[in-house]
C-alpha cells in the first residue's frame, strides 16, 4: 500500500494539522464526518479536542457504532489527546454519560495535566520512532493510568512532577499519545502510523 487513505475525523478539534502531516507523509488524508467517508478510508486519526463533545458528535454523526465495528475489523486509528480518551476502554474524571469508542485495553484520566493554563512542552523518549526524545505538547492532557497487558507503552513522561506516566500506547493497529505532535514540526509520530497502516 504505497499511499494509503488517511481520514482525520473532522466534527470537532484540530483536523487541519493532522491533514497537513499526513500529506507530509506520502500519504492521501481526508476529513472524515460521514459513514460512508469512513468506510472509504484506510485508517482513522482521532485528532484532540473536546473528548465529551467528539463523542456526543460521534453518536449525532451515527458514526460511533460504525466506528466501532470497523476497530473490532482491524482498521489501524492512531488518537491524539482527546482521541486517546476515545479510543480508551476505560475513563476517570470523566461525565457520568461520556461514551468512548474503546478498542485499547487501557484505563486513562481526563485532563490529568491541569487546565488550559497548565499546557506545557516535555522532551518524551520514544525508541519506537528512534532519537532525539520527541518535543511534545500537552494541553488538557490525559494519561494513561492503567495499561492491560496487550498495549505496549511506547513513552513516558521524563522529569517534573509527573515522571514516568504513561503518555504513548500502541495496542495492535491501534496507537495514542496524550500529546500534539501535529503541533510540532516533528513528523515522526505520524510516520510511524502511516509505517503501521502501510504494514
Amino acid at each position: 500500500m504505497s499511499a494509503p487513505k488517511i481520514g482525520v475525523l473532522a466534527l470537532q478539534g484540530d483536523a487541519r494539522e493532522h491533514l497537513r502531516r499526513i500529506d507530509d507523509c506520502g500519504a492521501t488524508a481526508v476529513p472524515v464526518r460521514r459513514e460512508a467517508e469512513l468506510e472509504a478510508v484506510d485508517a482513522l486519526i482521532l485528532p484532540g479536542g473536546e473528548s465529551t463533545t467528539m463523542s456526543k458528535l460521534l453518536n449525532r454523526f451515527e458514526l460511533m457504532d460504525p466506528l466501532r465495528v470497523r476497530i473490532r475489523s482491524g482498521l489501524p486509528v492512531y488518537g491524539s489527546c482527546a482521541g486517546m480518551i476515545l479510543l480508551a476502554d476505560r475513563i476517570l474524571d470523566a461525565p457520568p454519560d461520556q461514551e468512548t469508542i474503546g478498542g485499547m485495553d487501557m484505563t486513562v484520566r481526563r485532563n490529568a495535566f491541569g487546565r488550559q493554563v497548565e499546557s506545557f512542552e516535555n522532551e518524551v523518549p520514544i525508541p519506537a520512532v528512534g532519537q532525539p526524545s520527541f518535543a511534545a505538547v500537552f494541553i488538557r492532557a490525559p494519561w494513561v493510568e492503567q495499561a492491560g497487558p496487550s498495549v505496549e507503552v511506547l513513552g513516558r513522561v521524563s522529569g517534573g512532577a509527573a515522571d514516568g506516566k504513561v503518555v504513548a500506547v500502541r495496542q495492535g493497529a491501534l496507537l495514542a499519545t496524550s500529546f500534539h505532535p501535529e503541533l510540532t514540526d516533528d513528523g515522526r509520530i505520524h510516520a510511524f502510523f502511516v509505517d503501521m497502516v502501510r504494514g
